[in-house]
């Protein structure tokens, strides 16, 4: 990482969004609050939109209510012609990419902030894709300044890329994004706890965007990312029904090395299932319900560190207010 292209204008047109699974209380109840009250997410460079992303699903308090509307924003998708027979999250989704797009044109918005809960023991920890990392170092540097900010409070960059080669996550839709994850929290409750830690790192998060709008240069740094390499299902019998459960010994253990031989699953038979890899890996969302529909008991990753360069202030003339 020598020289990567980054933002080279401030960012103007910022949207938090929550409830993309209608689930997941921390970012409902926040966004919910910051529709009533948006002053929490002025700032002198730029405003940040709240956004309720499935209004459907969250007044039913399910994760969607015909499709993840995470996995809805493809260009293929948004791009094809709307009929009758669309699922709710496919109309949603070009609603929003109305409302925050066009994806992929200069109209877009600069930043969307996705806000979701886990039920795995994730901690805090910030999902980008692939290009958004590597190719700005905008939310690498991102990363790094909220564990400056929170020293006692691990926070981690998980970086994934689309199997399809396509984008299809709701802060895709925008120039830039990023998902700030928080767990562990059980799907349809409200933990005090992570909604206040979720509020300040929002927070912190777009002090971060000021400063960069207003023309701070952040010096070159180290740091650990992790890379989503893969999905491991759990142990299945043979109709497909599940015929054991995440090991005790790795459950709860999210970003913790996972050693060849070491094991993963608990057979109902009292058997345990080893690791069969070649090398370490971190497994990351551990046992976490909403894939349990997607026959995924965790993800592997790798851990990765990477030489970050300076991310230069702008120019005075890009950082006059609007």
């Amino acid at each position: 990482m020598c020289s990567l292209p980054v933002p080279r204008e401030p960012l103007r047109r910022v949207a938090v969004t929550g409830g993309t699974h209608g689930n997941e209380m921390c970012g409902i109840y926040l966004v919910r609050h910051w529709l009533k009250a948006p002053g929490e997410l002025q700032r002198p460079s730029f405003s940040a939109m709240p956004v309720l992303a499935n209004p459907a699903a969250t007044a039913a308090c399910r994760r969607y209510i015909d499709c993840d509307l995470n996995r809805t924003f493809t260009l293929t998708f948004l791009k094809s012609t709307a009929t009758p027979d669309d699922p709710y999250e496919g109309t949603r989704a070009r609603e929003l990419n109305e409302l925050l797009g066009l994806k992929g044109t200069d109209q877009a918005f600069d930043f969307i902030l996705d806000l979701h809960n886990t039920t795995a023991n994730m901690g805090v920890c910030l999902i980008s894709e692939a290009s958004h990392s590597y190719h700005s170092g905008f939310n690498v540097h991102l990363c790094h300044y909220l564990q400056q900010q929170n020293p006692g409070l691990p926070c981690r960059l998980l970086q994934w890329e689309s199997p399809e080669k396509e984008t299809y996550s709701v802060d895709s839709v925008s120039k830039n994004g990023i998902c700030l994850e928080i767990g562990p929290q059980p799907q349809g409750v409200l933990r005090a706890d992570l909604f206040s830690r979720m509020r300040t790192l929002v927070a912190s998060i777009l002090d971060f965007i000021e400063l960069f709008n207003q023309g701070a240069a952040f010096p070159a740094f180290e740091m650990d990312i992790y890379r989503i390499l893969g999905a491991v299902d759990f142990p299945r019998t043979a109709d497909g029904d599940l015929a054991g459960t995440v090991h005790p010994q790795l459950q709860d253990h999210d970003f913790e090395p996972l050693r060849p031989g070491e094991p993963i699953f608990k057979l109902f038979s009292g058997e345990d299932v080893l690791y069969e890899g070649n090398s370490i890996v971190y497994p990351v969302f551990v046992n976490e319900a909403a894939y349990y529909e997607k026959h995924v008991a965790f993800l592997k990753s790798e851990r990765i560190q990477v030489s970050v360069p300076a991310l230069p202030g702008l120019t005075s003339s890009s950082t006059l207010a609007p």
